[in-house]
């Protein structure tokens, strides 16, 4: 019975797949966004209620401007990859907010925030751009789905395990948490940014903005963060900023190559 329970749970995961536009790769899909969405859009508008939303000035105008820019290269490119009406569900929102943190996302389904502190290393409308797509390519991408079915089927192993073993359990729950999040959990999230490093690269150089900009960016966000103490790379969910800063180096000529075939020869200054 309990091989069966194991192997139907095995069919339901491959079954429950959705391709990545992006990579062509298949992915986890056990949540649809027909559940996430609405989710999303509700948590969103109670995010936004409790928050001091910031609108009517100069850097409230820009976050619209280059995030209407990023959603409209990202179209763009869906479109002329046979992915006609993949954004259809979408609900694009851009918004900034007054808040230290330096930080900006965007859930599924297109809503974004960026917090005041981020801006000063932003430092110009590129870099603005730069971190729109980065966090914009997370929910083109799909990796909201697919960390929440990631986490359905860690909680679902453990159940089968501990259905298993029958004895005390204690041992083998401590091994399995540890050995998921460190084996599988954590360089999953890993390689989410990595792909939405390079989806945002290219998504801001078909925007118009020059995609050499990304990499200075990451080293300003390196600079700020000298002197805190970071976990070693295995235990991180992000890439090695200095990984990254060089993966999105040799990102930028592929990038400029890639808006190249949407008429994008020149790119905006600053």
């Amino acid at each position: 019975m309990k091989i069966k329970l194991l192997f139907l749970v095995l069919i339901f995961v491959s079954a429950s797949c959705a391709t990545n536009p992006f990579t062509g790769k298949k992915t986890i899909a056990l949540v649809p966004n027909s559940q996430i969405l609405p989710m999303a859009f509700a948590e969103y508008d109670k995010f936004l209620s409790e928050n001091d939303v910031i609108t009517n000035t100069a850097d409230a105008a820009r976050i619209k401007l280059v995030g209407q820019r990023i959603s409209a290269a990202a179209e763009r490119w869906l479109d002329a990859n046979n992915y006609q009406g993949y954004l259809k569900d979408y609900k694009w929102e851009y918004n900034l907010v007054d808040d230290e943190k330096v930080n900006a996302w965007c859930m599924p389904g297109g809503k974004i925030v960026f917090y005041t502190g981020i801006l000063p290393i932003a430092a110009n409308e590129t870099g603005i751009a730069a971190i729109m797509g980065h966090e914009v390519a997370h929910a083109l991408a799909n990796h909201g789905q697919q960390r929440m079915s990631a986490g359905l089927v860690q909680q679902a192993g453990a159940v089968a395990g501990n259905m298993v073993i029958k004895e005390d359990s204690t041992l083998f729950n401590t091994a399995y948490g540890v050995g998921t999040n460190i084996g599988g959990m954590l360089p999953f999230s890993r390689s989410h940014e990595t792909e939405a490093d390079k989806i945002g690269v290219y998504i801001m150089a078909i925007a118009g903005y020059n995609p050499e900009e990304a990499s200075k960016l990451w080293e300003r966000m390196k600079a700020n963060s000298e002197g805190e103490k970071s976990p070693p790379a295995f235990l991180s969910t992000h890439p090695s900023n200095d990984s990254r800063i060089e993966n999105l180096r040799e990102l930028a000529p592929l990038a400029k190559a890639e808006a190249e075939k949407f008429g994008v020869t020149s790119f905006r200054k600053n």
